[in-house]
């Protein structure tokens, strides 16, 4: 058996709530908690987005239950730690499904993981909600899987336009991860720059773990790119970076957003500036669902949050929803994610899920570059690096 490190949080908080939905009661809520399972990473190479969930989930539970929870019920999460590895989201899986106290299942981080345990949560009728799973084929999986993230199969189009109809690139190197989801992330994006009109000299795929791109450098390098399109992580990204800097190559760096964290200049430091990628989710993006977010978020844990604290908290704000609409069983649930409409969101505006791909249609994107150390709404005007 795998031991996985087991944390339960049920915040339980009297903060003002201008985000919650009609039909949050007033006052605090009590009783026996109502437990959502989240499957994701507390260790590892990815344990720093499990804490960015943990932030996100624990800011939204203090509107939540300090509202009156759900139905006067405080809503809670246990989140077990998978190390966002497949062979434990699998295990953990199976630990949620036999829990009659889990109602609905959150994560896991990547889509690899999330999608070798669906089958299991597919056979008990447990909704499996993979709100960073953006690859296509996720909630393909069956009609228990549901995401509110935007799928590489509209995100990649949209990367690879800005490459070569913005920026005005024509030989592309990839620098890939070497998983599944970098698979057919880099297979959509190779595909839509050819249409665009660009030529991909060179595909180049890594481990996750891997910290030395000495050798994928020169290889790149031999290809004579014109610009570089990263289809990583935020931790790869800046590592990617920081040696194609030392090796002197300094091309244009397009990403895919999943790069976005303040996390990414904090570790490439110079190395990223002018970098490009796209966010569903910016800061300073005027909308009073972000404004009221970020003020919250910055007074609870005294910084800026960035893409991934928001869908976390988007996702426990749309399930406390969902549960208050249709019912705390687990079929329930799964009902509601169909009916549910215009929930407020920081990420969407106004959440709503196509019932055909059971994913929430009209994410909004900007166009960001890191400036001056920082990350900018892209202005157009020449590349420098």
């Amino acid at each position: 058996m795998l031991a996985h490190r087991r944390l339960v949080f049920a915040a339980i908080a009297l903060l003002p709530l201008s985000i919650m939905p009609a039909g949050a009661q007033t006052g605090p809520a009590k009783g026996e908690p109502i437990y959502l399972g989240v499957s994701g990473p507390l260790t590892g190479p990815n344990a720093q987005y499990g804490a960015q969930w943990k932030q996100g989930f624990d800011l939204a539970l203090d509107e939540i239950n300090g509202s009156g929870g759900i139905k006067g019920r405080p809503l809670a999460y246990i989140f077990e730690d998978t190390q966002s590895d497949p062979r434990q989201s699998v295990a953990v899986a199976q630990k949620f499904v036999a829990d009659k106290r889990i109602v609905a299942e959150l994560g896991d981080f990547s889509s690899p993981a999330s999608m070798a345990a669906s089958p299991i949560y597919q056979r008990a009728k447990l909704v499996q909600f993979g709100f960073t799973n953006s690859h296509p084929d996720f909630t393909k999986g069956g009609d228990y899987m549901w995401s509110n993230s935007v799928s590489q199969a509209d995100e990649q189009p949209l990367s690879a336009a800005f490459a070569v109809k913005r920026l005005g690139l024509k030989r592309i190197a990839v620098l890939h991860l070497n998983t599944d989801w970098g698979r057919t992330s880099k297979d959509i994006f190779v595909k839509a720059a050819k249409e665009y009109g660009a030529e991909v000299v060179a595909t180049e795929g890594y481990l996750p773990d891997e910290k030395d791109f000495r050798s994928t450098i020169v290889r790149v390098r031999d290809a004579k790119p014109d610009g570089v399109m990263l289809i990583s992580y935020y931790s790869d990204a800046a590592l990617i970076a920081r040696q194609l800097q030392q090796a002197g190559l300094k091309l244009p760096i397009v990403a895919a957003s999943s790069v976005y964290s303040p996390k990414l200049i904090e570790l490439g430091g110079d190395a990223v500036e002018g970098i490009f990628t796209a966010s569903r989710y910016f800061p300073e993006d005027p909308r009073p669902e972000v404004r009221d977010f970020v003020a919250k978020f910055k007074a609870k844990y005294n910084k800026e949050p960035d893409a991934f604290n928001a869908y976390a908290y988007d996702t426990m704000i749309l399930m406390a929803q969902v549960m208050r609409e249709s019912g705390i069983d687990r079929q329930a649930i799964h009902d509601g994610l169909s009916k549910v409409k215009d929930v407020p969101s920081v990420i969407f505006g106004k959440a709503t899920f196509d019932p055909k791909t059971r994913r929430v249609a009209g994410a909004m994107s900007v166009d960001l570059v890191v400036k001056d150390g920082k990350f900018t709404i892209y202005q157009g005007g020449p590349v420098v690096r």
